[in-house]
């Protein structure tokens, strides 16, 4: 895709803080808000940088997506889950749908950033951000896209998966301290840092329409989708001579006195003369990885006291992530060749969480898996190797073409007569999953581009237990894309 674009989380690599500010891609929910600083950025007298809507250090942008999307299997679209499509092979794949998606290639976002020197050349930062489905004027709300199927079985569902988006008033909230000397410190609700390295070298930028990365985010968020972005998180990032940078990231564990809910993440890169590499370590502990409850559980929801509108299943696991990731830029060929490959360990976690739960949005955990034991879910690990690469060629400034592949696989993890096995008989059987997609990406102007792709996703084995009609899916998508 085209360097303008930005992808459901952002669109460049935050814990680069190259001597300057770091791109600050986010958005705020709060319109009066917003139209007022509009209107200060309008009549101020003072020129904003780069025509963006600056007023006294405070920017407001945003960014609209929406496009046409045709999947020949798939389930009824959705209004709350962000990209309104899944865009690969699920479950409830069963028929062909024609209708408009948000978010294909960039979160449709509204929001604020703000830069304001204090002393020397260091300087407070803030970013807060929000998301919408333009499709339904929604805000975008995965955990809703789950309540919704309650009790429906794969074949009346809508279009539902989990995600980092819960109806929260803002994605993004943090505030901060830059130094071009000495990095940057932020603390609030931040991108983690695997996320932030795939926006950059995923070849398509993790759009969701064309990349497995973006449309399936338990990569981006190192082995839970809702991890893609962490409450309570201290970020520290630096960058030396623009050759080798360094991010650091911890999550506070709600001062529950345990390591239950903690986080911790490492980035370690470098660039030279066209190279760019980066590895990651990331430890998250009780990892949260939603779904929609059963007939079964909705009918026990009353004597538990909880609602239906407002309950979901969740499987919970201590998860282990390695990365590395890299891309070649060729030169005078206007070529830029990317890909990575990323382990994922799941582990029964040592805090184990208790059914009832508050999680994100404040949905609530009414079901968990056993979490200990020789009944537990992962009596042993469960583990996921994920591989990319693909190709974007600038054909002339304007227009860029992506060809990429994706794919993952899971080992046997299971027990008893499931040791080993490599069927679709259970879903702890090794499998695979394979994604092909091509796409172009043409900038009309600086602030409005159009796209058209298409991508090929197939599942196999155990991955594909419970696929009760499909294994396979096609989504051709066009679109187009307003940013501020």
């Amino acid at each position: 895709m085209g360097k303008q674009h930005s992808n459901c989380n952002a669109p460049t690599v935050e814990h680069r803080a190259r001597r300057r500010l770091p791109s600050l891609d986010s958005g705020l929910l709060a319109i009066a808000l917003t139209v007022c600083a509009v209107a200060h950025a309008q009549t101020a007298g003072v020129p904003a940088a780069d025509d963006s809507l600056t007023w006294h250090g405070i920017t407001l942008y945003g960014t609209i997506d929406i496009g046409l999307q045709y999947e020949t299997h798939g389930a009824p679209f959705s209004d709350y889950y962000t990209p309104g499509s899944t865009n690969i092979i699920q479950k409830d794949g069963r028929e062909s749908v024609l209708g408009a998606t948000s978010s294909n290639v960039g979160q449709s976002k509204i929001g604020l950033k703000g830069l304001e020197p204090i002393t020397g050349d260091w300087s407070g930062v803030f970013d807060v951000e929000t998301y919408y489905n333009p499709q339904s004027g929604q805000l975008s709300d995965s955990l809703k896209s789950l309540t919704v199927n309650n009790g429906l079985t794969a074949g009346q569902q809508t279009t539902n998966n989990d995600g980092a988006s819960a109806g929260q008033a803002f994605q993004i909230a943090y505030v901060g301290l830059s130094s071009p000397t000495f990095g940057s410190v932020t603390f609030g609700r931040q991108l983690q840092l695997v996320a932030a390295a795939i926006n950059v070298y995923d070849p398509n930028l993790a759009a969701p329409a064309y990349s497995l990365l973006g449309a399936s985010g338990a990569y981006q968020g190192a082995g839970s989708t809702e991890d893609k972005r962490l409450d309570s998180t201290l970020k520290y990032a630096i960058s030396y001579a623009d050759l080798v940078h360094f991010a650091a990231l911890y999550k506070f564990n709600q001062a529950n006195g345990s390591d239950g809910g903690q986080a911790f993440q490492a980035d370690i890169g470098g660039q030279y003369a066209g190279f760019s590499i980066d590895g990651l370590y990331s430890k998250i502990n009780d990892a949260v990885s939603a779904s929609s409850l059963t007939a079964t559980q909705v009918s026990g929801l009353a004597k538990l006291g909880y609602s239906v509108s407002n309950s979901v299943s969740a499987t919970i696991s201590d998860n282990t992530t390695l990365s590395i990731m890299a891309s070649y830029k060729l030169t005078p060929i206007p070529v830029k060749i990317s890909g990575g490959y990323e382990h994922i360990q799941y582990a029964n976690p040592t805090t184990p969480v208790a059914a009832g739960t508050s999680g994100i949005g404040g949905y609530i955990l009414a079901y968990v898996n056993v979490q200990s034991g020789p009944k537990s879910t992962y009596v042993n690990d469960k583990k996921l190797d994920v591989y990319w690469g693909g190709v974007r060629y600038t054909v002339i400034p304007s227009l860029d073409l992506t060809a990429a592949y994706y794919g993952y696989k899971q080992n046997a993890y299971g027990t008893g007569a499931n040791a080993g096995c490599s069927t679709n008989k259970s879903g702890t059987c090794s499998g695979t999953f394979e994604a092909f997609s091509f796409d172009a990406d043409y900038r009309f102007t600086k602030k409005f581009d159009g796209y058209a792709g298409i991508m090929y996703s197939g599942v196999s084995d155990g991955l594909a237990n419970g696929y009760l009609f499909n294994t396979t899916n096609l989504n051709p998508t066009i679109g187009v894309r307003y940013s501020f």
